[in-house]
């Protein structure tokens, strides 16, 4: 059975290779497992052993990409931070954007290819599946949120 810190340490690791920074990532894993609604972040810099300027970055990116919220509890003299609400699936339909840029590049690639079939193929597959994935994959996430609320 793991344990919390090898969990957190995986969760940095994974979202690491997403595109966020390991602290980034170690701060959304913590967060997951946290008995507390929300953390300040001094205290998230003590849990995680990360310096203020790193937690600093690392909370900037999760907020800026919607997947944490800040707030100032009542009477509160600090500012918290807690997974925003459905925090994956926001995670995924930012990520859709890619879909787009990937199809983008293929179409470039395409008008740089000229008669190379076998390139040609590999970019027509690529622009063909990220076209579809950017077509389906918005229907997919619907999907979850009418399910997620039943």
């Amino acid at each position: 059975m793991a344990s919390v810190e090898e969990f957190v340490e995986s969760a940095g690791l994974y979202f690491e290779r997403l595109g966020l920074s390991r602290t980034a990532g170690r701060v959304v894993g913590l967060l997951l497992v946290d008995p507390g609604d929300s953390a300040d972040a001094p205290g998230l810099c003590e849990s995680l052993g990360v310096a203020k300027s790193s937690m600093s970055v690392a909370l900037g990116q999760l907020e800026r990409g919607g997947l944490v919220e800040r707030f100032r509890p009542p009477r509160g003299r600090r500012d918290h931070y807690r997974l925003a609400e459905d925090v994956f699936g926001r995670a995924f339909r930012a990520k859709m954007a890619d879909f787009t840029a990937f199809a983008q590049l293929a179409e470039q690639g395409l008008g740089a290819v000229g008669d190379n079939p076998k390139g040609r193929a590999r970019l027509e597959l690529m622009r063909d599946m990220y076209a579809f994935m950017g077509r389906e994959f918005p229907r997919l996430l619907d999907q979850w949120d009418r399910e997620r609320r039943q």
